[in-house]
């Protein structure tokens, strides 16, 4: 219990403990990964398909982190060849959750950020 009371719960302060899970979690490929998680159970292959451009490396380095943070279950059957399947967490799904309304808001809001970056490259 020591170790958790020296947590520092303040993103703003270098010392903050929390800093590398809020890094994780507000990469490209870790917020697309939990989103389509949302959706339900993916193996790799088939999430790599949905989550469009991410290279296979990335989507692994992306998986382990959210693995090692509590957010993503991976459960592999032996088989061959072996079976992997990622679902989320409910800690997962609860981060599922509040990122679906900043891509939904992201995706409405296209025009208006479209029509920022040409009135920007025009200055």
């Amino acid at each position: 219990m020591e170790e958790f009371d020296q947590l520092v719960a303040d993103v703003f302060s270098r010392r903050c403990t929390s800093r590398t899970v809020l890094e994780t979690l507000t990469g490209r490929w870790a917020i697309l990964a939990l989103v389509a998680l949302h959706e339900g159970p993916y193996r790799f292959n088939a999430l790599r398909r949905r989550v469009d451009g991410v290279s296979e490396k990335m989507l692994s380095q992306t998986l382990h982190a959210l693995e090692r943070d509590g957010m993503v279950l991976r459960v592999a059957e032996p088989s061959i060849p072996p079976r992997v399947e990622y679902s989320l967490t409910p800690l997962g799904r609860e981060a599922a959750e509040r990122l679906i309304p900043l891509i939904e808001w992201v995706e409405e809001r296209m025009p208006q950020v479209a029509s920022a970056r040409e009135e920007y490259a025009s200055r």
